[in-house]
């Protein structure tokens, strides 16, 4: 999978594609305590990391605050107050690594969303509805993923247009990591694609 890659030197490019063995539907959820029992200790989340992730996010001028803060600070709290859902193991897999490593991770369907692929910064004026009741959030100045038709993905809420849904088969899933916090990211990142292919997806890494 091709993506263009805007002058981003303080973001560390991870990420990859999964092709599911059914219908997310039909898979089984994750057991979350039996996952989160296997995350590697160099993956877990910091003060350092969660400060970090916010600095990548101010680059363009975003302000990751409020409602506005990283998709991984909000899974922290709702596993404080409530636990972490279960829904399919393309999101389940998804929330326990981003909340285990403080690391904001989006998640699309390949079906929905079309090539060409690139990361950029929102531009003026760029908006995407976020969820099935139509509310929009702003994009200016933060770190997308994009599409054919725009921005798709970034680090605080996914694009409705392409998430996930019960006849997903195909994925890509892309972490919004820090290059200062190398170590922790990689480390998430392999206990990632591990999980994913113990699912019974079969995963190919970006970058190649």
């Amino acid at each position: 999978m091709h993506i263009e890659i805007d002058d981003l030197p303080l973001w560390l490019p991870l990420g990859f594609e999964a092709v599911w063995p059914a219908a997310l539907e039909t898979l089984a959820p994750c057991d979350m305590p039996e996952l989160l029992a296997c995350a590697p200790e160099a993956a877990a989340r910091s003060e350092n990391v969660r400060a970090e992730v916010r600095n990548l996010l101010r680059v363009g001028g975003y302000r990751p605050t409020g409602r506005g803060k990283p998709a991984s600070e909000y899974l922290v709290r709702a596993a404080e107050e409530q636990g972490l859902p279960t829904i399919n193991p393309a999101v389940d897999i998804l929330n326990g690594v981003s909340y285990w490593s403080g690391i904001p991770i989006s998640v699309v369907d390949l079906e929905l969303a079309q090539a060409p692929f690139s990361v950029r910064h929102g531009a003026v004026g760029e908006e995407y509805i976020f969820n099935p009741s139509g509310q929009t959030m702003r994009l200016e100045g933060l770190l997308c993923l994009c599409d054919a038709q725009g921005p798709c993905a970034n680090a605080v809420k996914d694009s409705q247009r392409t998430k996930t849904h019960a006849q997903t088969t195909r994925t890509f899933h892309i972490l919004w990591a820090p290059r200062s916090v190398a170590e922790t990211a990689q480390a998430a990142f392999a206990w990632y694609v591990a999980e994913t292919e113990a699912a019974g997806a079969v995963v190919t890494t970006w970058p190649e």
